[in-house]
């Protein structure tokens, strides 16, 4: 899989996000999620497919396992890089979206990886306490939702850079760790609670890393897009 950072296409059309890309002199990873697909529909996926951009579709799918397996077999027709589910959804529904994500996948076609959320990294450790009444360290939450994705053959996860590393000692360095949350250094945190910069992922052992507001919103974004690539790469 191509490791360069992944942008996070949040706009609300196609207008909007092919007026982005045409500032990127590249074939990108992208993450679309559901304010993008959900307004738009797969013809979403279809364009920037064409367009030779690889995708993570971000849906955080979880329901009953049935209807998670239906909808991971539909989704399957098309080749993405990544796909994802919750964890929360437990080990049933997991395998089902692995099983469906199996069978709807087209013989020719590359498999797609798929991988499951463990806590938002909009999520603080008081308000998981609170709300979600999780009497643990978000770090045992995380890694408790990570070690059942690899229960149910999962690739990797959804997490912060702060639970990287845990999760590479537990669940191997196979195991991919996938963290948004990540900004530049001079940037704005925004809604975001457990977040770092493109380096410090890197050092804290993070697999693949999603950058939004810090590309999107930049005065430059291709400039923006080439300090996260260089500060993800290390050769800043």
């Amino acid at each position: 899989m191509n490791q360069k950072p992944f942008i996070a296409l949040d706009f609300p059309t196609w207008e909007d996000t092919s007026s982005f890309l045409e500032l990127i002199d590249e074939s990108l990873n992208v993450k679309v999620g559901m304010e993008l697909y959900l307004q738009n529909g797969p013809s979403i996926i279809e364009k920037l497919l064409k367009d030779n951009h690889r995708i993570f579709l971000d849906l955080k799918l979880h329901d009953i396992p049935n209807t998670v397996y239906g909808a991971m077999k539909g989704l399957a027709q098309y080749d993405l890089e990544l796909l994802n589910v919750h964890a929360a959804g437990g080990t049933a529904m997991m395998e089902k979206a692995l099983e469906g994500l199996h069978t709807g996948r087209p013989a020719n076609q590359n498999p797609t990886k798929l991988i499951a959320v463990t806590q938002l990294t909009s999520t603080s450790e008081k308000q998981m306490r609170d709300e979600q009444l999780i009497a643990r360290s978000i770090n045992d939450s995380v890694l408790h939702y990570a070690s059942l994705a690899k229960q149910s053959g999962l690739d990797g996860v959804v997490c912060s850079p702060h639970e990287a590393m845990l999760i590479r000692e537990h669940c191997g360095e196979d195991f991919l760790r996938v963290t948004p949350g990540i900004r530049l250094s001079d940037d704005d945190k925004g809604d975001q609670q457990r977040i770092t910069t493109p380096e410090k992922a890197r050092e804290m052992g993070s697999s693949l890393i999603v950058v939004g507001r810090s590309i999107t919103k930049a005065e430059n974004p291709q400039l923006a897009y080439e300090q996260v690539v260089k500060e993800w790469e290390g050769l800043k």
